[in-house]
C-alpha cells in the first residue's frame, strides 16, 4: 500500500496542562499530522462527535473524569481509535489497567518526544494494516458478485476474452450496455484480475448525485469549505487510491464535472474543495454508460476531449434478448443463489417455465431475470418453479389484435407487466421505466391498474 500521508492521520492530545497540549501539538504538526487538543474529557468527547480521530494521546490524571474513565467511555462507541496513555504516575497498576482496557501503549511524563514519536509511528502502522484488511475484505466480498457473470454464448465469450486482455493493463476502460446488463460486474471483474485487486474499487453512480454535490463527492472538501462542511472529508478519488474508480452512468455527468475530471486525468493530481494542497491521483478509471456518447458529444452534452480520454478500450455488453441461449444457465445460477440466501429448497425449473423465460424479451435484462427468479423462489411451494411462479406469465400470453390497437393500450400493458415483474415495487419499476415515481403513480391511476 502507498505510504500514508501524515496529514491523513488526525491526532488529539487530551491533557489539562496547557504546556503539554501546546508542545505536543507543535511537535506532531511539524511531522505533518493533523492535530486537535482538548483540556478535559467533556471537550474530548465533543471533538470526537465532530470529526473522525485516529489516535488519542490521553493523560491519566485530569480533573473530573480521569483518563481511564474517559477511555472506557470512548470504547463504548468507538473500538477503532488508538489510545496512547500519558501518565506521571507510572505505577504498574495504572499501566496494566490501561492496557487491559484497550490502550495501545503508554508513556510517562515528562514526555520524551522521540519516544512518543515511535509509539505514534507504530500506531500509524496498525491503522495502515487495518485499512488494508478492510480493503481486502471488501475485495473478497465483491468476488461473489463477479461470480454472477454467467454465459456460454459467443457474445459473452467475447466479453470474457476482452476482460482477460485488458485487466492486467492499467488502461482506462469504457463499458457500454443497456441498463441491467451487468456493467458494474464487468468493472469488478476487470478490477479483480488487475494488479490493483488488493486495493478498493470505488463505484460512483454519476446519475444519482446532484451536480451541485458532485465536486465535493469526487474531490472531497476541507473543513469550512462551504456551509455545512464541519470537518475535512475525503472524496471518491482519494478513497480509490491504489485501486479503481468506477464511474457508472458517466454520460449523465455535468459539463463542469467533466472539465474537473478531465483535468485530473491529465495532471494526475487535484485539490480538495476549499483546499490548497495538491493531492496525487493514483487510480485506474473504468466508466460505464447506457448512452451513445458519440451522439451526446454531437448534441453538446458531453465533452469531446473527455470522450476520447475515456474511450481507450471499449467493452460492449449484449442485451439478454440477444443471448437467449444463456438464459437457462443464468436462471439456474440465480435459483441456487437465492435458495442459498433465503435458506429455501427449490430444486429446479419446470420445462414449461423455462420455455417462458427463454421466450421473454427481457427489457430489464439480467437484473430483471434476477428479480423474477427471486420472486419465484419466494412464492414457490412445490420445490419446482412453474409458470404460475413467474411474474411474466401473463405477459407471455399472446395478445389479441383487438386489445392493443392504440399506443395507450401498449403503454398500459407494458406498465402492468413491469409492475408485476417487480412485485409492484414502485421505485424499482419507475427506475426500470426511466420515469419518476410521481409519473408512474399518475399512469397507474390513469389506467386503473390495481395490485392483485
Amino acid at each position: 500500500m502507498s505510504a500514508f500521508d501524515p496529514s491523513e492521520i488526525t491526532i488529539m492530545v487530551v491533557d489539562d496542562e496547557l504546556s503539554v497540549r501546546q508542545s505536543l501539538e507543535a511537535w506532531f504538526q511539524d511531522d505533518g499530522y493533523s492535530m486537535l487538543t482538548a483540556e478535559n474529557a467533556a471537550e474530548a468527547l465533543k471533538r470526537m462527535q465532530e470529526q473522525h480521530i485516529d489516535i488519542i494521546l490521553l493523560d491519566i490524571k485530569m480533573p473530573g473524569m480521569d483518563g481511564l474513565a474517559l477511555q472506557d467511555r470512548i470504547r463504548e462507541f468507538n473500538q477503532d481509535v488508538i489510545i496512547i496513555i500519558i501518565t506521571a504516575f507510572a505505577t504498574v497498576d495504572t499501566a496494566v489497567r490501561a492496557l487491559k482496557a484497550g490502550a495501545f501503549d503508554y508513556t510517562t511524563k515528562p514526555v520524551d518526544p522521540d519516544e512518543l514519536s515511535i509509539l505514534v509511528r507504530n500506531a500509524v502502522d496498525r491503522i495502515r494494516l487495518q485499512r488494508e484488511n478492510t480493503a481486502l475484505r471488501e475485495s473478497i466480498d465483491h468476488l461473489q458478485f463477479v461470480d454472477d457473470i454467467v454465459g456460454d454464448s459467443p457474445q459473452m465469450q467475447k466479453v470474457f476474452e476482452l476482460v482477460k486482455t485488458v485487466a492486467p493493463t492499467d488502461s482506462t476502460v469504457l463499458v457500454l450496455g443497456e441498463s441491467g446488463t451487468g456493467k458494474e460486474l464487468i468493472a469488478r471483474a476487470i478490477h479483480m484480475n488487475s494488479t490493483r485487486k488488493y486495493f478498493p474499487i470505488i463505484p460512483v453512480n454519476c446519475g444519482a448525485i446532484p451536480e451541485t454535490l458532485m465536486e465535493s463527492e469526487l474531490f472531497g472538501h476541507e473543513k469550512g469549505a462551504f456551509t455545512g462542511a464541519q470537518y475535512r472529508r475525503k472524496g471518491k478519488l482519494e478513497m480509490a487510491r491504489g485501486g479503481t474508480l468506477f464511474l457508472d452512468e458517466i454520460g449523465t455527468l455535468g459539463l463542469k464535472s467533466q472539465v474537473d475530471l478531465l483535468r485530473v486525468l491529465e495532471d494526475r493530481e487535484f485539490h480538495r474543495v476549499g483546499g490548497e494542497r495538491m493531492v496525487k491521483a493514483d487510480f485506474r478509471l473504468i466508466c460505464a454508460t447506457n448512452l451513445n456518447l458519440e451522439d451526446e458529444v454531437k448534441a453538446g452534452n458531453f465533452r469531446e476531449d473527455l470522450f476520447y480520454r475515456i474511450n481507450v478500450f471499449t467493452i460492449s455488453l449484449p442485451p439478454l434478448r440477444e443471448r437467449q441461449t444463456d438464459i437457462p444457465q443464468l436462471a439456474r445460477h440465480f435459483l441456487e443463489k437465492h435458495c442459498r440466501t433465503m435458506n429455501r429448497t427449490v430444486n429446479d425449473i419446470a420445462p414449461e417455465a423455462m420455455d417462458i423465460l427463454k421466450a421473454y424479451d427481457w427489457p430489464g435484462n439480467v437484473r430483471e431475470l434476477v428479480n423474477a427468479i427471486e420472486r419465484a423462489v419466494v412464492i414457490n411451494k412445490s420445490g419446482t418453479i412453474t409458470p404460475d411462479d413467474l411474474p411474466m406469465q401473463m405477459a407471455s400470453r399472446p395478445a389479441s389484435s383487438s386489445e392493443d390497437v392504440t399506443l395507450a393500450d401498449v403503454e398500459r400493458r407494458h406498465i402492468e407487466r413491469m409492475l408485476a415483474n417487480f412485485d409492484w415495487n414502485i421505485s424499482r419499476t419507475a427506475e426500470q421505466l426511466h420515469i419518476d415515481r410521481v409519473t408512474l403513480y399518475n399512469k397507474i391511476e390513469k389506467y386503473g391498474l390495481k395490485r392483485p
